[in-house]
């Protein structure tokens, strides 16, 4: 048989190893300091708002903190170790 081809049937029989959790932790800590920011930017702190009670602003802030968390774990929890 071939050398390359042995090579290649060798490491596709290797368990993939995936970063999921690292990955998943990373991304959400991104979110979560872009949403402190946008949180500051509207002159809050950031967890110290009732929802009711939320200006506009922070509402846009929580629905951008909602889209980020959701892709990353559409995205980071799949992500392979290079």
């Amino acid at each position: 048989m071939n050398f390359k081809l042995l090579s290649l049937l060798a490491l596709s029989s290797l368990p993939v190893a995936m970063a999921g959790p690292i990955a998943y932790g990373i991304c959400q800590t991104g979110c979560n300091v872009v949403a402190g920011a946008c949180y500051a930017a509207a002159g809050v702190t950031f967890g110290t708002v009732a929802a009711p009670a939320a200006p506009p602003l922070v509402v846009a802030c929580n629905a951008a903190l909602g889209t980020c968390m959701a892709a990353c774990a559409a995205t980071a929890l799949l992500a392979p170790i290079p």
